[in-house]
């Protein structure tokens, strides 16, 4: 976007600087940061050391079934994306350490299974050629569950998958429906369920005969919240989580809306992703299981404020997403 008048060019800029300081605030560098936040009435430990994350023992049984390549190495190899976002998996208050929800699934799993958990990061679509490599055991980072994946891909739900729209306070327009996104400038992340969703409304939108969505795309997590700062776009489109908890940090957004993954058709799932028939769902999903009937799992819920997100039961390859219109 260019600007025509220097005056609008530093309103972007001061817009652009008080966000990035009040995502910085959150999780960014400094040492003299808070390490624990209350947000909405819930309190998070933002800390490197972590000390309140919920830990679990080996279960013999469940361990004895990991693939032997694995039990031999001793670790559980984790990929995720480093800028999903709080409360999911974002970094602490170091900049080095990665912590959230996710992470602390990691960990539940890897513990239970017998196993110490190597977590790495990558760009979200390097994560699927790390699985298919075999560079990596698995990917926790709020993979939804689609039936194109289900063709690569086995998975064990943990989460249910709720999207939201986050848009500025006092945006101008009001939301009512999908067809209320006609003509707006919505940004999505390249390649998740999140950007099919949208492309689908789109595509109903204009075989109504309403303007197309523009669909903008940026690099980071941190990018969205400066464009939506700034008002460059009209809304963002993203996991719920990290919607209601930007929101409520940043006091410059708020959520106007929230929807399965799926849409209409089913509700989405959060799935823990390994590579196809290779041995190693079947005994991720029995951890899943132990920790839900043993209240470690509502543990992880509670100390990162996702009831909503919470789920009864740990599902192999459920219905997903319905593979993309061409």
């Amino acid at each position: 976007m260019l600007f025509a008048r220097t005056g609008l060019r530093r309103r972007w800029t001061a817009a652009a600087l008080t966000a990035a300081a009040l995502i910085t605030g959150a999780c960014g560098s400094g040492e003299n940061l808070d390490e624990v936040r209350s947000v909405a009435g819930h309190t998070y430990d933002l800390s490197p050391q972590q000390a309140t994350r919920v830990r679990a023992e080996r279960v013999e049984e469940i361990a004895a079934k990991v693939p032997q390549q694995i039990r031999d190495r001793g670790t559980l190899r984790v990929t995720g994306s480093a800028t999903s976002g709080a409360p999911l998996r974002f970094y602490a208050t170091d900049d080095r350490t990665l912590v959230g929800s996710e992470i602390d699934f990691a960990y539940l799993v890897a513990d239970i299974l017998g196993l110490d958990p190597d977590l790495s990061a990558a760009d979200w679509s390097q994560n699927f050629v790390r699985v298919d490599s075999g560079e990596v055991d698995t990917f926790i980072s709020n993979v939804t569950v689609t039936e194109e994946r289900k063709e690569k891909y086995d998975f064990a739900t943990y989460r249910l998958d709720n999207i939201a729209l986050e848009v500025p306070k006092n945006p101008g327009w009001s939301f009512a429906g999908v067809e209320s996104l006609a003509g707006k400038r919505i940004a999505v992340g390249s390649g998740t369920n999140q950007e099919q969703l949208l492309l689908e409304w789109n595509r109903a939108n204009i075989a109504k005969g309403l303007a197309p969505i523009d669909i903008a795309y940026f690099q980071q997590t941190t990018d969205y919240y400066l464009a939506l700062a700034s008002r460059r776009i009209d809304g963002f489109l993203g996991p719920n989580p990290i919607a209601v908890y930007h929101s409520a940090t940043s006091g410059q957004t708020e959520v106007v809306a929230s929807f399965s993954g799926a849409g209409d058709a089913l509700q989405a799932e959060i799935a823990v992703l390994t590579k196809k028939d290779n041995g190693l769902i079947g005994p991720i999903h029995e951890a899943l299981r132990y920790a839900i009937d043993n209240g470690l799992y509502q543990q992880v819920i509670d100390r990162w404020g996702l009831r909503g997100e919470a789920v009864d039961d740990s599902r192999v390859n459920p219905p997903g997403l319905p593979r993309q219109r061409r």
